[in-house]
Formats: structure tokens, C-alpha cells, sequence
């Protein structure tokens, strides 16, 4: 059954999901296989990166600024300058990630984590779905 966790954002940056996610997967009693994450959002994305240097994540945010900037060269302006280039970095990299589970814990490498990337400047509600795939079951 679907898991659905709420993040709260404290506005534009990358925020560390990693122990959250872990938790739901030990409780959901799977040892292994797939679990599957989906953010419910357009304008916030999800990426596992680097969690041992904190200058990563802020390289990440200064990058994507520069690709996605905030100006009036959009269209879409309805909730905000920040909104468009939100759809625009959250376009670029994913809503949704893959994760072997490994005895009960997620298969991340030794510098990896999971990160939730809040692209709009104001604090956020957001909701990750997680979904699993036991290796156990039998189809």
C-alpha cells in the first residue's frame, strides 16, 4: 500500500529526506526489493546526490538559478517570478526515483543521499508517495 510523507520546505534548497524515507521503509517490512518515490508537485523535483559536503547542494541551487533565471521573459507569471523557472528546474530533473531496498535498507552509496529540491522561495507543504515492490511476493 501507497505510503504518502509531507515535507515541509523552508523554501528555495535542497532538503535531506534520506533518514525520513528509511524510516517508512522499516516500517513497512520489506526486505527487499524496489521502492519507488513520486513527488506531487511541478514545481519541486527530487534527486539523490552528494550529502557529505554541504557545498554541493549550494553549487546545485546557484547552477540551476543560472539556467532557470527569475525574469519577465515568461509567460507563465500567475503565482510569482519564481514560479516559471520552478517548472523549469523541476522539467530538468525528476519527480520520481528507484531504489533497491538491500535488507531493509535503502541501497544508497557511502556519500549518497536522497533530497527533496525546493525551487520556490516561499516555505512549502510537500507530498512524496512512496510505493513498494517486495521481492518476496509472489505474482
Amino acid at each position: 500500500m501507497p505510503q504518502i510523507m509531507t515535507v515541509n520546505t523552508p523554501g528555495r534548497d535542497l532538503i535531506e529526506i534520506t533518514k525520513e524515507i528509511q524510516r517508512v521503509v522499516t516500517k513497512s517490512g520489506i526486505n527487499g526489493g524496489l521502492v519507488h518515490l513520486f513527488i506531487q508537485h511541478t514545481s519541486a523535483s527530487l534527486t539523490i546526490q552528494e550529502n557529505a559536503d554541504p557545498d554541493v547542494c549550494a553549487d546545485l541551487i546557484a547552477y540551476f538559478d543560472r539556467i532557470a533565471p527569475e525574469s519577465d521573459i515568461y509567460n507563465h507569471a500567475a503565482e510569482g517570478r519564481d514560479d516559471m523557472p520552478a517548472h523549469i528546474k523541476s522539467a530538468l530533473t525528476t519527480t520520481s526515483l528507484l531504489i533497491p531496498l538491500i535488507s531493509g535498507q535503502l541501497g544508497l552509496g557511502t556519500w549518497q543521499g536522497i533530497y527533496l529540491f525546493e525551487h520556490r522561495h516561499a516555505p512549502q507543504n510537500r507530498r512524496v508517495v512512496l510505493t513498494f515492490l517486495d521481492e518476496a511476493a509472489s505474482y
